[in-house]
């Protein structure tokens, strides 16, 4: 009885923004979600959702991945400005068990996403990464930056080189600008994956697949088989894997303390 009340009172804590930090007000709501829950997902992209003794932090990559400069009203996008300060509050608050990170990204800012992948992977908490729709360009690091990735049968993820509007062709510097950043995008991919440099340059530069473009377009099970993703699986999969990952974190850690007394 008293392991109940402890986690009921570990719910009640939870302020609606986690970067948010005034416990005064203590909002109680007994809807399957409540309107605290809906304005966090309207403002951030992002809800906190509890099971028995086990919290989370649910995490949207939409859209286009806005960077530095502000993206036209009607487009759907996720900011990296939000997204960033978001990650570091989840993996400094103690209550926060682990992270789901939805993706259906048709890329966008290439800094920024690289920048929203490199918080994700350095996270020591437990990540889960589902692609679901599309997880193309920029979005395909930020899916291998979790600890274990999904994705849906009917996803499917484009690989291609970096680019920018119009052409670059009779410009040096632009050109071996862009290699460069194809290079920090192709080792990051690699490091965080079952897929090699080589294998992924060769995607990258595949010309027989796309009309009038180079680079390769990969269904869930092909994302799988080249490595970029570790399973094809659904959000329930995904979640029963980020429960048992945390639930092995634990353990480990209760070690660590038995080991130290």
């Amino acid at each position: 009885m008293s392991k109940n009340k402890n986690v009921k009172n570990r719910k009640d804590d939870f302020v609606t923004n986690p970067c948010e930090r005034d416990r005064e007000t203590e909002v109680q709501n007994d809807s399957p979600i409540s309107e605290e829950h809906t304005e966090q997902i309207e403002n951030t992209g992002s809800v906190v959702t509890s099971h028995k003794d086990t919290i989370i932090q649910c995490l949207t990559i939409i859209g286009q991945i806005e960077g530095h400069y502000i993206l036209p009203s009607q487009n759907k996008t996720t900011k990296y400005e939000h997204v960033i300060p978001l990650l570091v509050s989840i993996e400094e608050d103690e209550r926060i068990d682990g992270l789901l990170i939805l993706l259906n990204t048709v890329g966008g800012d290439v800094e920024a996403g690289l920048a929203i992948a490199e918080l994700i992977s350095g996270m020591k908490k437990p990540t889960v990464s589902v692609v679901l729709g599309g997880g193309h360009s920029i979005g395909i690091p930020l899916a291998v930056a979790a600890k274990k990735s999904f994705i849906a049968k009917s996803a499917s993820m484009t690989v291609h080189p970096v680019r920018s509007t119009g052409l670059t062709i009779g410009v040096p510097q632009t050109f071996e600008y862009f290699q460069r950043m194809q290079d920090r995008i192709t080792t990051f991919v690699s490091e965080n994956s079952n897929i090699t440099k080589k294998r992924y340059n060769e995607l990258v530069m595949n010309t027989g697949e796309l009309v009038m473009d180079i680079g390769t377009i990969l269904n869930g099970k092909d994302a799988v088989k080249e490595g970029l993703i570790d399973s094809v699986g659904t959000l329930s999969q995904a979640t029963d894997c980020l429960y048992d990952m945390i639930k092995k974190e634990r353990k480990k850690k209760q070690k660590q303390t038995k080991s130290k007394e």
